[in-house]
């Protein structure tokens, strides 16, 4: 199968609320890129839905608001949901890059 990825995806410990059909608060990221985040959730919202999405980065003491778009959601394996980031503001895209950076390099020296 072609990966279509175009940004890493980095493990994390950020938290996020999803307000769609239904509201999702304090969700685990599973895991995060510049381009969108997956989540792990049983409260699956429909394959093209636009969503609020609210990130909360603990490790920075910041957090982003923004919309997204539902690109897929499985109930098995393991539930949950990836969503496309849409209309990703500047400074929200340097909070994110500043995270994921700093996760990256966390993994890196962690030998994962």
């Amino acid at each position: 199968m072609e990966e279509r990825r175009k940004s890493v995806r980095i493990e994390t410990n950020a938290m996020i609320d999803v307000l769609g059909k239904e509201v999702l608060l304090f969700h685990r990221i599973r895991d995060l890129s510049m381009g969108g985040v997956c989540i792990e959730t049983e409260s699956l919202e429909p394959v093209g839905s636009e969503v609020d999405l609210v990130i909360n980065f603990p490790d920075l003491d910041e957090t982003i608001e923004t919309k997204g778009v539902v690109v897929w959601a499985h109930e098995e394996p393991r539930p949950g949901m990836a969503i496309k980031f849409v209309d990703l503001k500047e400074e929200d895209k340097m909070v994110l890059r500043r995270y994921l950076g700093m996760r990256e390099s966390r993994q890196n020296n962690s030998g994962k």
